[in-house]
């Protein structure tokens, strides 16, 4: 039995759906496409390599995949020490986790900046300390990168390990196995691909994230200066063409690496149901 027979409404839900994806989607995206039609391949070419433009694209995708990295690993702490643990103040941490959904993202960049330019507390420690600045560098993106990015990786790890049958751990170790060997070869495998998912979320926050970023970053070009700037700056000069430029190779970067990583995933689920 088909899933449309199973389910009642599945039509109306399915035309919902592509409704839905059309207008929020699908119809801005072609808009973005049919409009950076107006510029010759010259043009286009002359502006995407362009030195300022070229620099502020490794600035954001590079913090995006450090800062997701950096994000999975201490998220997957994060998410083990939640569901493997009881501790006092448990329910005020698992809390704090989702802080950075409902704060506005310029309320946390303003608030990193602050604590982390060179005046700031945490910031002339670092620099008086171990002679590293954090604000206006590429660190700083860093750093505001994986303070938004981390609830991803936490809530999609999260359902993974409280799912998990300790069982399979239990069996392994009644046969000698290590705690190590039991994390690598048991643990590890299953929630890998939810592991994935985070880092893909968290690298896709990151490329696009803007209001968390502008404060902390100092916006120096060829230093620190993200690819979201370039383009409202763009705008805010009326350069239309040179804004569509810089968002439709921004838009074919992040579908590529996103693509790449939900192959990835898919690989990893396959090998795992074999």
């Amino acid at each position: 039995m088909s899933q449309s027979q199973i389910m009642p409404g599945f039509k109306p839900a399915l035309g919902y759906t592509l409704v839905y994806l059309s207008l929020v989607v699908l119809i801005p995206l072609s808009t973005l496409v049919f409009n950076s039609f107006q510029l010759s391949w010259e043009d286009y070419v002359a502006i995407i390599t362009h030195k300022r433009i070229i620099a502020s694209f490794q600035v954001s995708f590079g913090s995006a995949l450090i800062a997701a990295a950096v994000a999975s690993f201490f998220g997957l702490v994060i998410a083990w020490v939640l569901v493997r643990y009881s501790f006092t103040g448990q329910k005020l941490s698992d809390a704090l986790i989702d802080l950075p959904f409902a704060l506005p993202t310029a309320v946390a960049g303003i608030v990193l900046a602050t604590i982390f330019q060179p005046g700031g507390f945490l910031g002339n420690l670092l620099l008086e300390g171990f002679g590293i600045q954090v604000a206006f560098k590429p660190l700083g993106i860093v750093v505001a990168l994986i303070f938004i990015s981390i609830p991803f990786v936490v809530r999609t790890i999260e359902p993974v390990l409280l799912e998990f049958d300790t069982s399979m751990e239990e069996a392994a170790a009644s046969m000698g196995a290590s705690r190590l060997q039991i994390f690598t070869k048991i643990i590890f495998p299953n929630i890998f691909p939810a592991l994935l998912t985070g880092f893909a979320l968290s690298f896709a926050r990151g490329v696009g994230e803007y209001g968390s970023v502008i404060f902390i970053a100092g916006n120096l070009p060829y230093v620190s200066e993200i690819v979201p700037l370039l383009i409202v700056t763009k705008l805010e000069q009326y350069d239309m063409e040179g804004a569509t430029a810089i968002a439709l190779t921004m838009l074919v970067i992040s579908f590529a690496m996103l693509l790449v990583i939900n192959l990835l995933q898919h690989w990893v689920r396959k090998r795992s149901g074999q």
